[in-house]
Parts: C-alpha cells; sequence; structure tokens
C-alpha cells in the first residue's frame, strides 16, 4: 500500500482566506492541535513575507512535536540574483526547518508576462534554488504553480519546470492547480501522466475550489498516483478555498483503506477547535464534521437509522468523533420523540399516552411559529412540561420597556422594567440597552441574580429572528432563536410571537431557566 503524506497548509494558505488573521500565539496553537491530530507536515508561513511569519518560526523552535515537521514557504529566487544574495532565500534558512516548499513558476503565461524572464532563466531558477536548500540539507517541497495551466498551454514548458526541480534534487513534485478551475477527470490524467513520467519521485497535489472540486480532485489524483496531497483543515484559502482536509483524510482512511494520519476519532474537534482559534463558523452542512453531518428529520430517515444506521449513514459518526443528532419538526413520529428524549425520559415507551401528547404538543407549538429541531433546550423543557417534571424558577409579574428616538445620550436607546417573584420574595429592578430586547435581557437577569448568583455566567452568543409569514407584513409572526452559553456548555431555545419582544422574552426565560435546570 502507498504511503501517504498530508501536507496541511492551513498557517499559510488558508491565512490568505478572507477575514482571516493568525496572530502568532494563533499559529502556535494550530500547530499544536494539529501535531496531537497527527499531521505529517505544517506549512507555518513565509518567513520572507512579514517579521510576525518570522517570528512565529523563532518561538515554534521550542515545540516539542510529536509527528510533525514544520516547513517554511517561499520562492524561486529572483532573476538576476545569485540564490544566495535573495533576501527571500535567506529568510527561509532563517526559519531553521528540516523542510522547506519551494514554488516557481510552471505556466509560460506567468514566466513571461509576471516575472517579465525569460523561459530559460526561469529554470535556471528553479533549478538553482533547490540545489541551494538541497546542499544545506533540507528536504524540499517543490511546488508547481499553476502546472495544470501550464500544461494545458504547453505541457512541453510545463514538464522542463519539473525536470529542473529534479536536477536540483527536489524530494516532491506537488502539482497545484492554482486557479482551482481544472475539473477531476483532467486532474486524473494529468497526475497519471506526471506519476508514470517521474516514477521515481513522490508526487504531489495542490488543489483550489473554484469550481468546487479540490477535494475531489485531491481524491482523484491518489488514484492516479500521487502520494502527498496538501490541504487545509476547514477548506479555508484563497478566493473559494483550499482543498479541506476534514473531507479528504477521512476520505482516505475510510473509502480507499490508506493509513495517512493518527487519531481519525479526534477529526471534528481538531476542526472545531482550528474554527475557535481562526474566528469562524463551520458550516452544519460540511462533511464528516459538520452538525448536520449525521443529523436525520424525515421520519422514515430516523425509524431506518435506528433499525440499521447503515441504512441512511455512510460511516459511523463515531469514526470520526462526530454525533448522531435527530431532529422533531411536524413531519417526526413517535420513534423520533422517542430517540430524541430517551435521555430525559427514558421510561417512556411508543404506547404511553405521555408519548403522544408530547408529539401533539410539539406539532400544534410548530403551527404557532415555534421550531424545535435546532432548540433542544426548550424541547427538553417542552417535553418536562408535558410529563409534570417541571417546576418554574421564577414567576414573572410584569415586564415594560420604552424606547426614545433619538437616543438621548447616543448610546442607550431602550429601557426595561421587570418584576418577578420566587419564593414568595419579590424583585423589581430596570436597565438601560441597545434595543428593547437587550435592555429586558439585562433587567431579567439582574432580577434573577439575587436569588440564583450563578446565571451571572451566562450570555448570549447568538440572537436569530425569523419573519414566518411575509404577507401580513409588520404585523408577521415571528421565530426568535437564542443560543446561549456559561463558558463551558451551549444550548439553543426559541419563542414565538407576533411581537418580537414576547417572542424574545419567551426565548430569554426558557434559556435562564434550562441554566437553572442543569444546575439542578
Amino acid at each position: 500500500m502507498k504511503r501517504l503524506e498530508i501536507f496541511d497548509t492551513t498557517l499559510r494558505d488558508g491565512a490568505q482566506s478572507e477575514g482571516v488573521s493568525f496572530s502568532v500565539s494563533d499559529k502556535l496553537e494550530i500547530v499544536k492541535t494539529l501535531d496531537d491530530f497527527g499531521i505529517q507536515y505544517i506549512e507555518a508561513g513565509n518567513p520572507g513575507s512579514n517579521p510576525k511569519d518570522m517570528e512565529f518560526f523563532q518561538l515554534a523552535a521550542n515545540l516539542q512535536l510529536k509527528t510533525t515537521r514544520l516547513v517554511a514557504f517561499g520562492s524561486t529566487r529572483r532573476v538576476g540574483i545569485k540564490v544566495e544574495q535573495d533576501a527571500n532565500v535567506v529568510s527561509l534558512l532563517q526559519a531553521n526547518t528540516s523542510a522547506v516548499a519551494i514554488f516557481g513558476k510552471s505556466w509560460d503565461l506567468h514566466v513571461k508576462e509576471i516575472l517579465k524572464a525569460t523561459p530559460e532563466q526561469n529554470l535556471e531558477c528553479v533549478e538553482d534554488t533547490i540545489r541551494f536548500f538541497k546542499g544545506k540539507g533540507k528536504e524540499v517541497i517543490f511546488d508547481a504553480e499553476h502546472f495544470f495551466d501550464g500544461c494545458l498551454a504547453n505541457q512541453e514548458y510545463a514538464y522542463q519546470v519539473l525536470e529542473a526541480a529534479c536536477r536540483g534534487g527536489a524530494d516532491v513534485l506537488c502539482l497545484c492547480d492554482t486557479n482551482g478551475g481544472v475539473p477531476p477527470l483532467q486532474t486524473y490524467e494529468m497526475a497519471k501522466q506526471v506519476c508514470s513520467r517521474f516514477s521515481n519521485k513522490r508526487i504531489g497535489i495542490h488543489c483550489h475550489n473554484d469550481i468546487g472540486c479540490a477535494v475531489a480532485n485531491s481524491l482523484i489524483a491518489v488514484n492516479a498516483g500521487v502520494v502527498h496531497i496538501q490541504g487545509t483543515f476547514n477548506g479555508i484559502g484563497e478566493r473559494c478555498g483550499n482543498a479541506d482536509l476534514t473531507a479528504i483524510i477521512p476520505g482516505l482512511q475510510l473509502k480507499y483503506g490508506f493509513d495517512c494520519v493518527g487519531d481519525l476519532e479526534n477529526l471534528s474537534n481538531t476542526a472545531v477547535r482550528i474554527a475557535e482559534i481562526t474566528n469562524i463558523s463551520l458550516p452544519s452542512s460540511k462533511p464528516y464534521i459538520g452538525k448536520s453531518a449525521f443529523t436525520h428529520k424525515g421520519g422514515m430517515h430516523i425509524d431506518g437509522v435506528d433499525k440499521i444506521s447503515r441504512s441512511f449513514e455512510h460511516i459511523s459518526p463515531e469514526a470520526v468523533g462526530n454525533k448522531r443528532r435527530f431532529l422533531l419538526s411536524e413531519v417526526s413520529g413517535k420513534k423520533a420523540i422517542l430517540l430524541k428524549i430517551k435521555d430525559v425520559a427514558p421510561e417512556l415507551t411508543k404506547d404511553n399516552p405521555k408519548t403522544a401528547e408530547i408529539l401533539e404538543r410539539l406539532k400544534e407549538l410548530e403551527h404557532e411559529g415555534y421550531q424545535f429541531e435546532a432548540a433542544d433546550a426548550s424541547f427538553e423543557l417542552l417535553v418536562q412540561r408535558v410529563l409534570g417534571k417541571f417546576h418554574p424558577h421564577f414567576n414573572l409579574q410584569m415586564y415594560k420597556t420604552s424606547g426614545d428616538f433619538p437616543p438621548p445620550d447616543g448610546e442607550m436607546s431602550s429601557s426595561a422594567m421587570i418584576k418577578i417573584e420566587v419564593g414568595g420574595n419579590t424583585e423589581t429592578t430596570a436597565s438601560l440597552g441597545n434595543g428593547p430586547v437587550h435592555a429586558l435581557d439585562l433587567a431579567l437577569r439582574k432580577a434573577l441574580c439575587v436569588f440564583y448568583p450563578t446565571l451571572s455566567s451566562v450570555y448570549l452568543i447568538d440572537y436569530k429572528v425569523r419573519v414566518l409569514d411575509t404577507g401580513s407584513a409588520t404585523g408577521s409572526r415571528v421565530r426568535v432563536l437564542i443560543e446561549s452559553t456559561d463558558g463551558l456548555r451551549k444550548w439553543v431555545t426559541v419563542g414565538a410571537s407576533t411581537d418580537i419582544i414576547e417572542a424574545s422574552f419567551a426565548a430569554l426565560v426558557d434559556s435562564l431557566e434550562y441554566k437553572l435546570c442543569m444546575e439542578e
């Protein structure tokens, strides 16, 4: 079986993604996370491009890495300059990594129009630079930039570039679909030809996702003989992103049978951790690791998965560290209810009248505009209420909101007053906020913290409003989803009404009640 190498470029190519900016500490944390996961190569930056990357390499030298080799990235020497005098080359040496990734032009268009060099000069730059680093004892990965477009335009010259890299002593010839526009069958044919012609070299693949085929191109290139696969975690990268390693790695291991990284069961946690450091949200629809990857809503699907999981799941979610979820809606049946509430009320059976009552109540509320498929916390409270297990921790006696426009102090535009009762004691408070919902949220927490100090750690991290019947214009019914956290756990609650403040308050009350129930 072929030995496959995973080369992660999250910290270099991924850093070119819109909205992504890594600090040095971010980069160090991501390196440690990828090392724990078992990635073989991490391309960690271009030390010649900015002081931050050079600082990173200096600090990274102190890391005790278990499986990972750090790679510094840079270009071939500039035309007309000796390799040892090129500032970029010198910075790569100063990064002090055992491996370097050197990119060079393989499309004659770029050589002539971008570098303003002759084809022969470019070949010399490639060969000289690689030979220089090999003479310094470095492992050299040569990235043939724009190889596929270059091959389509002038195959003879694109191959001459690879041959120049071989003369210099390159360990890996990586074929780059830099523009991300080559479809899978063309990728396969061209990669196969290279693997055949350069059979004594490790051949790599580096794909971008501009036509949505980066993962497919990377996987099909392995069928063509490629053994070195480059990509980024979560697919971040310039324009439409890079090949997503969170889909490539399980594809290689679970579909092709290759053993290319260590702990595949830690894939989802690794992806989430890197997303948090990167400050991005993972789309729920991501294959393998997404929240919806093993989520079932239709009654027949839920019934099938419960009987034979592979009937509607291509792998076990646990294989990649994910988990199965069942959503509840008007299309759910009793089986879905039982599976969903087995942790809340394991005593319920299909024939228990309470099961039918929960299902009926669910459908009534969804008809009113509620939706519980994303609001697990509100659903758990619903079940507790139907079963008679729920005991409210506070009673609302009144609330009132008001607003001024323009705001009198230029900031706080609204105020809220609230009165609650807990165990025969009442508390009345008021707060200012940036809008009535914000003011009401602050007033409610202020009042409740008198009785329940633990609520001081709870705060909102997401607030979504959905208009349900657009034909009613400003009188439409709305649904509000609130995501809350206490720093350790996250939960989502829902409210619905023709009054956005009432809908928001219902979701707020559920959020705090759920936290208090968890504490018990």
